[in-house]
This record gives structure tokens, sequence and C-alpha cells, in this order.
């Protein structure tokens, strides 16, 4: 799988914190209450939201991670449900200087041509499908303009905003906000521009809505 320096790294990551020493396993359902800090962290230097009303949550993916896949469609399930007060923002990972960071930049690449399209959410799970079922290399232009045609999407506009200078910058700004919200793992959930959880800290992907539950709670009870 592709995805395996990645997570590898992150692997050697958690080692070298002592996550990995934890009792808790990924994909392990775990309610640890009171929470705390196994459950999620406060970032050294908060990030600013672009919501005023609604309480942001930011996730961090990359198509080619499984465990990014497995969250896509509980996170979803869990914005519906709180649509009124939260607000979730994806921002597709580029992890500067990992070995996969050419991969993750096409992926993003990949990602905001579709929201300039306005075909996230029709195509979001398809893309997730595309690179861990179907084996679809979505890692350059034409080979990820030739999977947009089949699924609908207008080849001539999806080159055209694959190859923009919006798509361009928004991809950098993807890497500068990887490292801004201090990014160790994938995928990632910021709340507020200021809690950051994630499927391993949390005690598996069944136990983050309740965890992100509480962030939520927790800032609303904040008076936001």
């Amino acid at each position: 799988m592709k995805s395996k320096s990645l997570l590898r790294s992150t692997v050697l990551l958690a080692v070298a914190v002592g996550i990995a020493a934890s009792p808790v396993q990924a994909g392990a359902i775990t309610h640890q209450i009171p929470f705390g800090g196994a459950q999620f962290v406060k970032l050294d230097h908060p990030q600013p939201v672009r919501e005023s009303v609604r309480t942001e949550a930011v996730e961090f993916f990359w198509y080619d991670c499984s465990h990014s896949q497995a969250l896509e469609q509980p996170l979803q399930a869990w914005a519906e449900k709180h649509r009124a007060d939260v607000a979730l923002r994806r921002i597709p990972a580029v992890w500067p200087g990992s070995p996969d960071e050419a991969a993750q930049r096409s992926h993003a690449r990949i990602f905001y041509t579709l929201e300039r399209l306005g075909q996230v959410d029709r195509l979001q799970v398809s893309v997730f499908r595309a690179v861990h079922t179907e084996r679809v290399d979505l890692t350059t232009e034409a080979t990820a303009t030739d999977w947009a045609a089949r699924q609908g999407v207008d080849a001539k506009a999806f080159g055209e905003t694959y190859r923009s200078a919006e798509v361009t910058r928004s991809v950098e700004e993807a890497a500068a906000d990887f490292t801004r919200y201090g990014v160790n793992e994938l995928p990632t959930v910021v709340v507020q521009g200021e809690y950051r959880t994630s499927p391993t800290q949390a005690g598996g992907v069944e136990a983050m809505p309740e965890v992100l539950d509480h962030l939520v709670q927790q800032e609303q009870a904040r008076g936001h």
C-alpha cells in the first residue's frame, strides 16, 4: 500500500512520544471518562477559525490513508447531525519533507479541484474507493482527469481547474496549515483551532464522535 511509508513514520513518531506504550490500540472501542489528555491535546499555538457562529472542526486527511478512509463517513455523519452548531472543514494532508509529500500534493490538488467544481460532497467517498479498492493511480493530471471524467465531471473544466493558480495556492496553504496545526498523524481533527484529536488518541474511529461531542460542548460552554 502506498501509504506504508507515511504510516511507518507515524508509528515511529508515536513511539518517540510514548503513545505506542498506551494500552489504547487504533481501532479499539474505549470510552474514557473524564476526558483529558489521553483523548486530545491543546495546541501550543491556537489557530484562527473561519466561523463566527458555529464551532469549527478541521479534518486533515489523505486519500491514500486507510484510517482517513475509515473516518470519512462517520465524520461526515457526525457533522451532518450537528450542522446547526458545527462547521466541518477539510484540509488534505501535505506533510512537508515526508516520503509521500509528492503523492499528497497530487491528491490535495484533486480535492481542491473537486471543491471548486462543487463535487467534493458527491465524490469524496469515491476518491477513497478509487485509491484503496480500485487501485487507481491518481497522482498525475492525466489519470486524475480520466477518473473524474468517468465520474461525470467535465474533463476540460477539471483539467483547467487542476492546473489553476487558485488550486496551486490552496495546496501550498494546506502544507503550511499542516505545520501550523502541529499535525503528526492521519487523520487528525482540530476543534475550534485549539484542540487536536485523532482515532489513535480517541481510542478508535468509533470513539471519535464522542470525543468531538465533548470538545464542541466544551467550546459552547465557554460561550462560543
